[in-house]
């Protein structure tokens, strides 16, 4: 207040501001502007302190990487054990193997009307141990538009269709009895044709496997066929002609049931002491 009353009244009516309120002289870059109205500029910040270093994160994946193959298949939410061939029972075993409890792969073998399909599904049904019955005429008959009918004439198409059957089955039983789960398959197998019918079984299913033929007399198939409709049901005449290529079997060293006049249940029965034998003393084949 004493600085401005000292100095001279301004002839505009106000007081000069003093001489230290005057901006300083011009730098060498150019004149400065004038200063506006408002608020004094915000004081420098200082400079950040330092963080610290971020934790180590895990590499990001690898777009389109194809994630570690595991041991063990999915579906839904039951792990699936990867199926093997079944192995031959070691007969050396201290304890006695169970037939009615063992987790087999049995092959029920046998001429149209020899009853194989109706044997393994009741025997299936009784056993004291998860068991399964695959069909391989049910397998077959999958293919429904291009079925090869072999009563049309059996040809590369209509035998193409039995080894696939045959390799499907094959691949369900391995993966039933990985999860334990027991095996009855029922097939018309040959024995002048090894190659193609008992040894692509025992290639697909696996050493262990036991076949056993059903073979009942001509006169009981005959009739069996009678009942039988679509494409299950045949002439007579390939009927004989199946069962005379099927008696090649005896001497074949495989077992042999003649349930000519055994129903299903005792049949089924004598199904069971058959494999005891099989497991006690697998067979050569």
């Amino acid at each position: 207040m004493h600085y401005y009353g000292a100095r001279h009244p301004s002839p505009y009516g106000s007081p000069l501001p003093p001489p230290a309120a005057f901006p300083s002289a011009p730098s060498a870059s150019g004149p400065v502007p004038p200063a506006r109205p408002g608020p004094p500029p915000a004081p420098a910040q200082p400079p950040a302190p330092a963080q610290p270093p971020a934790p180590a994160q895990p590499p990001a994946a690898v777009p389109h990487q194809v994630p570690p193959a595991t041991p063990l298949e999915t579906t839904g939410h039951i792990a699936l054990p990867t199926g093997a061939p079944v192995e031959i029972p070691d007969p050396a075993a201290t304890a006695p193997l169970d037939a009615t409890r063992a987790a087999v792969a049995v092959l029920l073998i046998g001429p149209a009307g020899a009853g194989k399909t109706s044997v393994a599904r009741h025997w299936a049904d009784r056993r004291a141990v998860p068991t399964a019955h695959i069909s391989l005429d049910d397998v077959r008959e999958w293919v429904r538009s291009g079925f090869a009918d072999p009563r049309t004439g059996w040809n590369d198409h209509s035998e193409a269709q039995y080894r696939l059957a045959r390799r499907t089955c094959g691949f369900a039983a391995r993966n039933f009895l990985a999860n334990g789960i027991s095996c009855v398959l029922d097939d018309a197998v040959f024995p002048d044709r090894p190659v193609v019918g008992l040894g692509g079984w025992k290639r697909h299913v696996g050493p262990g496997l036991l076949p056993v033929v059903l073979l009942p007399g001509l006169d009981v198939v005959l009739e069996r066929n009678a009942g039988r409709t679509g494409n299950r049901r045949l002439t007579e005449e390939e009927v004989a002609r199946i069962h005379g290529r099927m008696a090649g079997w005896y001497g074949s060293g495989l077992p042999i049931i003649d349930n000519s006049r055994q129903d299903v249940a005792s049949t089924a029965r004598m199904l069971d002491d058959v494999v005891a034998r099989s497991l006690a003393s697998p067979p050569a084949w």
